[in-house]
């Protein structure tokens, strides 16, 4: 007769699969990179975000905020929305592949973020991640736009037990991949954050993007 775990075994078993910070760094920096579409206005490349929309230091995942819902437990993710750029996707988990390394969603699909399973679910306590492609070879993806946001603005996260976790953006920065600030980017404040990856920076047909544009985002509210 097979027994079931305690949730609080689960839970715990759950967190000590998480990978830690560096390996998520690592792919992203390297699983990401997609040759653009060379024809047509897609010629000029995705929007990078603007020097104003960095972080400051008081917004940095070890900075101090107030007025932040308490976090929620583990859920699924179903769907992330960020309105100021007409994002509407689905989420499909993603973990390690045979190398070790954090897959993305498919290429294929234009349309499609993926949830990193191995860090917190977003509105947890800690970093969640959420990771999409900025294009494929058909053209944009659903994460073309992200270096155009601004601070202040909304990202809408879908989870599974039917609730809305909504965070406010406060920053947006491109990194080179060869420098990615993985403590900065990944560390845990104490508070339920979210960071949306996609690629940035310059561009190659040899080495593809050069960079990762990283959203700083932090839980505001619950719906």
């Amino acid at each position: 007769m097979a027994w079931s775990q305690p949730a609080e075994a689960e839970e715990e078993e759950r967190r000590r699969k998480r990978a830690p910070w560096g390996v998520i760094a690592l792919v992203l920096l390297t699983g990401l990179a997609l040759i653009r579409n060379g024809s047509g206005e897609f010629d000029v490349g995705p929007p990078q975000p603007a020097q104003a929309a960095a972080a400051d230091s008081r917004s940095t995942p070890h900075g101090t905020f107030t007025n932040v819902p308490d976090p929620l437990p583990y859920a699924m993710v179903d769907r992330v929305r960020i309105p100021s750029i007409q994002v509407d996707a689905p989420v499909v988990p993603v973990g390690l592949d045979a190398q070790g390394w954090v897959d993305a969603p498919p290429a294929e699909d234009p349309n499609l973020a993926g949830w990193f399973t191995g860090a917190p679910s977003p509105g947890e306590k800690g970093t969640a991640v959420v990771v999409g492609h900025v294009d494929n070879n058909q053209g944009p993806a659903v994460f073309y736009g992200l270096g155009a946001l601004k601070k202040g603005s909304r990202v809408e996260v879908q989870r599974g037990d039917a609730k809305t976790a909504v965070f406010e953006i406060y920053g947006i920065e491109v990194f080179a991949k060869n420098n990615f600030p993985g403590d900065r980017v990944y560390g845990n404040s104490g508070i339920p954050e979210l960071r949306v990856i996609t690629c940035g920076g310059g561009f190659s047909k040899q080495n593809g993007y050069d960079g990762n544009v990283v959203v700083f985002a932090r839980l505001v509210e619950v719906r």
